[in-house]
């Protein structure tokens, strides 16, 4: 679908719409240094946008992180780092859907409690949320000093999320929601297969145990359907060359099975 869609629209695609962003917000930032009544005219407040003040649906995503330069700093640089490297891997139009979409469903969420503001922050952290689900063993170092890979980081931000979703207010949970609708259209389906295959793998794993347990006396097993050597004496038994440990296969899933990798974390 986005293929056809990219056919159609994608030259009205906004490049480097990352640096667009965070040029907006230091611009923003700067100007709160001046006047701090100024981020209030620029947030998406929805009672105001009904009340003809429209240009709040643009500028509330130019909200600057935080007042301390130096957090504000880092997160400038994350979003950069971030956003660019899923501009270069997607492409430009793919790129602006996912924030479209998180974006138009942050509006959206937002005129459900119309009295309340609506802020930028958890729509531009699924950007670190993909990232994070590509380059999972992506090493970063926290304010430039302390190294830690970017999946625990994602981790503790689900489960900041999940917090915020049962003991926030529905202006809360209603931004969590639809900051990370874009995250689940387009990762999904990965997720959907990395379930279904962890399934395999640990009925897998229990079939080997229980054939470990009853039947040791064999010398080759097929890591995918379990068949043994004593089972099956005229069947040929592999080892693949892609797979770390030392796991056979039989003729039949030595082509078409699932490589395993080894955890190096």
């Amino acid at each position: 679908m986005l293929d056809k869609l990219e056919r159609r629209f994608g030259r009205f695609a906004i490049p480097n719409l990352t640096v667009i962003l965070i040029a907006g917000q230091v611009v923003a930032y700067l100007a709160a240094q001046a006047n701090r009544d100024s981020l209030r005219r620029i947030v998406l407040i929805p009672e105001e946008v009904l009340n003809g003040q429209v240009y709040r649906l643009l500028t509330f995503m130019f909200l600057p992180p935080g007042s301390m330069l130096l957090f504000a700093f880092f997160f400038w640089y994350l979003f950069y780092l971030m956003g660019t490297s899923l501009e270069y891997y997607w492409g430009t139009f793919r790129y602006n859907v996912f924030l479209v979409i998180g974006y138009l469903a942050t509006v959206a969420a937002s005129f459900l409690t119309p009295s309340e503001f609506a802020t930028n922050i958890f729509l531009q952290s699924t950007v670190f949320l993909a990232f994070a689900w590509l380059n999972p063993r992506f090493e970063l170092r926290l304010f430039f000093i302390l190294p830690v890979q970017i999946r625990w980081l994602a981790l503790l931000m689900w489960i900041g999320y999940g917090i915020g979703f049962f003991q926030g207010t529905w202006t809360i949970r209603l931004q969590i929601l639809a900051s990370v609708l874009n995250f689940f259209l387009f990762f999904g389906r990965d997720i959907y297969y990395r379930i279904k295959t962890g399934r395999r793998q640990m009925a897998r794993k229990a079939q080997q145990f229980a054939a470990t347990r009853n039947d040791p006396d064999y010398f080759h097993i097929c890591a995918v359907c379990g068949l043994t050597d004593k089972e099956d004496p005229n069947m040929d038994f592999r080892y693949c060359s892609q797979c770390s440990g030392n796991e056979a296969y039989c003729t039949e899933h030595l082509k078409n099975h699932e490589h395993t990798v080894a955890d190096s974390s």
